[in-house]
């Protein structure tokens, strides 16, 4: 099936986190979101209204996995990881990680996804956020985001209707 692309426009924090949420409500085992953006886009704050959303806990300590690389989550269903994939410098130290172990069962939440494996990104979602000035909005609307999914999922794709 082909990867068809949708965009959102998000107002503010709140709206971003309400999508991630949404998401989560939909997501399953075997998913693989691929987060993109600039440095301070957001990709973070959307992982994190993501897993605290799954675990139906809105004050769950949700970290960066900036220097940890890999948090793990336990959801009610299903484990959730979370990688921050920045510091990697060749596609095959996420095998060290042992994500790949985890795939199937587990939903992933990649920020800095062109550090995977190529054979990772064929079938993933692919959430991009983009701070609204750069795609036309108000200079200075600081939490407005445009976010864009690819995916060949009908039911990620839902999400734009």
């Amino acid at each position: 099936m082909a990867q068809r692309k949708i965009q959102i426009h998000c107002n503010s924090q709140t709206e971003t986190e309400g999508l991630a949420a949404k998401l989560a409500q939909i997501a399953k085992p075997g998913d693989l979101f691929a987060l993109t953006g600039d440095l301070g886009a957001g990709k973070s704050t959307f992982a994190r209204a993501f897993i605290r959303s799954l675990l139906d806990s809105p004050e769950a300590e949700v970290p960066s996995p900036t220097f940890t690389l890999v948090q793990a989550y336990e959801g009610p269903d299903y484990p959730v990881y979370h990688a921050d994939l920045y510091r990697l410098h060749d596609p095959e130290e996420v095998y060290d990680l042992g994500l790949d172990d985890e795939r199937a069962e587990a939903v992933m939440l990649i920020e800095w996804p062109d550090r995977l494996p190529e054979e990772w990104l064929q079938e993933a979602s692919e959430i991009s956020l983009v701070r609204a000035e750069k795609v036309g909005g108000q200079q200075g609307d600081d939490e407005a985001r445009t976010v864009m999914i690819t995916s060949d999922d009908d039911t990620i794709m839902a999400l734009g209707e």
